[in-house]
């Protein structure tokens, strides 16, 4: 599935990304983590017949992307994240709201994550979308910060 819109005379396209974008992806992923994603990682996911990374594209340079898994109705968000210069612009609101319409189609039931604690900013946009918390993965990150699972239920809407 795409998604394909005008804003303010800017062409924004969310779409699923191939191999000849992770030259793209790998900067923003290094600007977003204390510890980045790999290139094998990347090259991994898009090899996963589970897994699916779409990006945001803004007249035609990579702001942002989204990996997640989809299982028997069980949407896993692994990984999302915003280049630096287009923070505050509404990029993780079009990816989520892309992912979400996407597998609504397929039968999607529930949706879960991990974010850090700290991350305030992430936890505020889940919330927002109507993620809730489930729980709490003590020293989750190889910092040793804890992780917030969070979770939301589809069967509820």
């Amino acid at each position: 599935m795409k998604t394909h819109m005008i804003l303010n005379g800017k062409k924004i396209d969310i779409a699923p990304l191939s191999e000849g974008d992770l030259e793209a992806v790998l900067p923003i992923e290094k600007a977003s983590y204390p510890h980045p994603w790999t290139l094998v990682h990347f090259k991994d996911e898009l090899q996963n017949p589970v897994a699916d990374l779409v990006g945001c594209k803004i007249d035609d340079i990579l702001a942002g992307y989204l990996c997640y898994w989809l299982i028997a109705g069980e949407l896993q968000i692994l990984n999302v994240a915003v280049a630096p210069e287009f923070r505050g612009c509404g990029i993780a609101n079009r990816l989520l709201d892309h992912v979400f319409a996407s597998c609504h189609t397929k039968g999607l039931v529930s949706a879960w994550l991990e974010v850090r604690v700290g991350n305030r900013a992430a936890i505020a946009l889940y919330r927002r979308f109507g993620f809730s918390d489930g729980g709490v993965r003590r020293n989750y990150y190889r910092d040793g910060e804890d992780a917030l699972l969070m979770v939301r239920d589809f069967a509820e809407d």
